[in-house]
């Protein structure tokens, strides 16, 4: 007959499995979303950023349509504004990212974005490491933008100034998801946002349509871009934060910009100078050691029996 300690090692054992499950969906989220963007950076040229992004939450609307049943009571402004915000902030969010995308390529682009996630984890700490966390990344992206960083004679502000745009907004998503996850239920809030954001990018979408550009190639390319960078990560989101602490998310996240180099070189041909590679290594550096160096608020005998059964 199995002891107490035979099930608290069974127990121990599920636990790390969950977690290795996890981290390795988390992983290869990250992958699909960058495989999506290096998609995107072969499609923009061809179409334009507007038509790529209003494809993406199209197809990222259809999949979670489904699942949305509003009730008239429930569509209020008070209720639904922080939904709202996100749509416009997800809109602006990946147009400016895709446009510096073209204008940078994508693992300069993704590098650059990444200050805005990593702001806000930095944001309300008073360690003395995350300060020198801080301070090299921001060396980092000086490095990234700096002389010596590209084989261009420069590198284009305007793309640098979207890039820090994305990155801003990007920091803005993630408080406003915290806000629509507590206060609306389910997949609710990405619902709305979702509407929202397609019908702020329609309008300039039909403007840059061009009918002669498209053929079933790029169709399944917009496609791809939705799939891979929308519908997929986002689906399966919740079932990786049922798995792993935040931290490790944001840990996994922290390698987000060398795995876009990775497939800016594989698919769209990006090139990186030594100089380069050391600045994308020197800010996944600094966010992982800031993240990883965080201690875990102590878990309640309630909150390890929930997390054990979900």
């Amino acid at each position: 007959m199995p002891n107490e300690s035979d099930h608290t090692t069974m127990t121990d054992a599920a636990l790390q499995r969950r977690r290795f499950t996890g981290a390795a969906t988390q992983l290869g989220t990250e992958v699909s979303i960058n495989f999506g963007s290096s998609l995107a950076g072969l499609v923009i040229p061809v179409v334009g950023s507007f038509v790529v992004v209003a494809v993406r939450q199209l197809v990222m609307l259809v999949a979670v349509l489904p699942f949305y049943r509003p009730k008239r009571a429930e569509l209020t402004w008070s209720r639904l504004w922080p939904a709202i915000a996100l749509g416009v902030v997800l809109a602006v969010m990946n147009v400016s990212f895709y446009e510096a995308v073209h204008l940078l390529g994508l693992g300069i682009a993704a590098t650059i974005e990444f200050l805005g996630p990593l702001a806000i984890a930095l944001a309300t700490s008073r360690r003395w490491l995350d300060g020198v966390c801080a301070l090299a990344a921001g060396f980092g992206v000086v490095l990234l933008i700096g002389p010596g960083s590209s084989d261009a004679a420069a590198i284009d502000p305007w793309g640098v100034a979207l890039a820090l745009t994305a990155a801003a907004t990007w920091a803005l998503y993630i408080l406003l998801t915290r806000r629509v996850a507590v206060g609306l239920p389910g997949l609710e809030g990405l619902t709305v946002a979702s509407i929202v954001s397609l019908a702020l990018l329609v309008p300039f979408a039909i403007a840059t349509f061009d009918a002669s550009a498209f053929d079933w190639g790029v169709v399944l390319l917009l496609l791809g871009v939705g799939v891979l960078s929308s519908a997929l990560p986002y689906s399966l989101d919740t079932f990786i934060l049922r798995r792993i602490t935040p931290r490790l998310y944001a840990i996994i996240t922290s390698f987000g910009p060398v795995i876009a180099a990775i497939f800016g070189w594989l698919v769209l041909s990006e090139t990186f100078t030594l100089v380069e590679v050391v600045a994308i290594a020197i800010v996944c550096g600094a966010a992982g050691t800031a993240i990883a160096t965080q201690r875990d608020r102590p878990k309640s005998d309630l909150e390890q029996t929930a997390e054990g059964m979900a």
